[in-house]
């Protein structure tokens, strides 16, 4: 794809909702192609519009299969949903599992449904870089809601906040989540909490372990979050968690969602800003010299990595 006007008649299509266009659109953003930036632009005018809802857990808690009862309950709404499953990439190889397609079957011929798995890339936020933009592109295609399944990699999860307007954390009985949950990572990104596989016997201390964490813990103005049970394989409780989605976005989290949205804002400025102002240091000042010149002198303890970047940045001109 090449210029201006093909990328107006491809966001034009993504406008139109034609899963096609929006398929290659997240493609060129993903793959960092030249187009990238032009489609985002031209798109973002259109966004914001859509409630997106995170959900993370430790593997094997069930996220994938709570994620498509959770569809099926949209759907049967007449809502378009979008579904962004984002797969631990190999640290050698960069492949990533790419499951979501295979466990959510029933949805994979739904024309109201479009499921992207994405690759972390070794990010170790859950998120792979493109994920935000791609979240994007779904709300300007009409998609809402827009479910995103984030690899559980622990304190790090606190991306999904970023992305999402709510937060719900999924838990096991009897895989030790009641200690994973006490980490501070966790803890703060979470607006639900909720027991999946409920009809294990551990499920009533995971409970009252989860309920006496959150007496003890401090005010910060937020609201307490629920905790739900639901074993998604029955479809029990699943309903009850939509709700309280729909409860958090439109009462007690209401203000939440705002001040989120503006510290997503925010983020994701820095990290554009960050990324453009990194690749014109690497183009302008580190390409006379050549990157692995400088690394070669670190790795040989001849300068510090600090006086390095020091002596690149004085040659640093922005335009």
């Amino acid at each position: 794809m090449a210029g201006s006007d093909s990328v107006r008649t491809l966001v034009s299509r993504l406008l139109e909702g034609e899963v096609r266009a929006l398929a290659r659109a997240i493609s060129l953003v993903e793959d960092g192609a030249p187009e990238a930036a032009a489609i985002l632009r031209e798109a973002f005018p259109r966004t914001g519009r859509a409630l997106v809802v995170g959900l993370t857990g430790a593997p094997g808690a069930g996220k994938s299969t709570l994620v498509d009862r959770l569809v099926a309950r949209y759907r049967s709404e007449r809502r378009r949903v979008g579904v962004v499953a984002v797969d631990p990439s190999s640290a050698f190889s960069g492949g990533a599992i790419l499951g979501d397609r295979v466990r959510m079957q029933e949805h994979a011929t739904d024309p109201g449904v479009f499921i992207r798995s994405m690759a972390t890339r070794g990010h170790l936020g859950g998120l792979s870089r493109a994920a935000s933009d791609a979240i994007d592109l779904l709300d300007a295609a009409g998609f809402d809601p827009i479910l995103v399944e984030t690899v559980g990699v622990g304190q790090d999860e606190i991306e999904v906040a970023r992305a999402a307007d709510v937060v719900a954390v999924i838990l096991v009985p009897g895989m030790g989540d009641d200690i994973q949950a006490i980490k501070a990572g966790i803890l703060e990104i979470a607006d639900l909490f909720v027991i999946n596989k409920s009809d294990r016997p551990e499920a009533d201390r995971l409970a009252a372990d989860l309920q006496a964490m959150l007496t003890l813990a401090p005010e910060d103005g937020r609201p307490r979050p629920g905790v739900f049970r639901t074993v998604a394989l029955r479809d029990e409780g699943v309903p009850e968690l939509r709700e309280a989605i729909s409860s958090f976005v439109t009462g007690a989290g209401a203000g939440q969602r705002e001040r989120r949205r503006r510290d997503r804002a925010e983020a994701r400025f820095l990290a554009v800003l960050s990324e453009r102002l990194l690749g014109r240091v690497l183009e302008t000042a580190v390409r006379s010299e050549g990157i692995n010149a400088i690394v070669e002198e670190i790795a040989g303890r001849r300068i510090d990595p600090y006086t390095a970047s020091e002596r690149v940045l004085e040659r640093v001109v922005i335009r």
